[in-house]
């Protein structure tokens, strides 16, 4: 995919009752907006009542929303989206318990959403990028590398378990890496 047809589906989403651009769009960031819930705490029931939440208040602005990467990152957008749903689920009095405190101030709270919220974003595209490599390297390269270089299991380890050489282990870790990153830079270059 590239940035058009991420601003295409923007684009799409624009019409409510496109239901394949939301599909795609909740295909897309549906586990995000999940981790980013968990992380704050929410139970499994709270985390689908705010995603619903999210999915509603998107359907209402996007019909209006018109993409300018001048203005701010889509990704803050939906970030802003989904505390909201988050504060409205709980209300105001429960906010620092449900969003979790970060000190008393409002400023200490909205820095820890940012922080929580790039911790996520940096997992999830983590997890598309693996996705994405499934078709690239086989299911033991995969494995070699989640264990190696995920995990921080030991080099002698890893070797032993899958009956490969040192140096064999150090180019499954470089050639995923490589790719990994390739993958990241282009699926973050393509968020805007």
């Amino acid at each position: 995919m590239n940035s058009h047809t991420h601003l295409s589906l923007l684009v799409r989403l624009s019409d409510e009752s496109n239901g394949l651009a939301w599909s795609e769009f909740w295909i897309r960031y549906g586990d995000l907006i999940r981790g980013f819930c968990l992380r704050r705490g929410l139970q499994a029931a709270d985390i689908e009542d705010v995603a619903q939440d999210v999915m509603f208040s998107l359907t209402k602005a996007m019909p209006g929303f018109r993409y300018d990467p001048a203005k701010g990152l889509f990704r803050s957008y939906l970030k802003t989206a989904v505390v909201r749903a988050i504060s409205r689920r709980f209300g105001q009095n429960a906010r620092q318990a449900s969003l979790g405190a970060a000190g008393s101030s409002s400023v200490a709270s909205e820095e820890d959403h940012d922080t929580q919220w790039e911790m996520e974003w940096r997992r999830y595209h983590y997890r598309r990028a693996m996705g994405t490599l499934e078709s690239e390297f086989s299911d033991r390269d995969r494995e070699v590398f989640h264990r190696y270089a995920t995990l921080g299991q030991p080099l002698q380890e890893v070797a032993a378990d899958f009956s490969l050489s040192d140096a064999t282990i150090y180019q499954i870790k470089s050639r995923v890496f490589r790719r990994l990153s390739e993958t990241i830079r282009n699926q973050v270059a393509e968020e805007g």
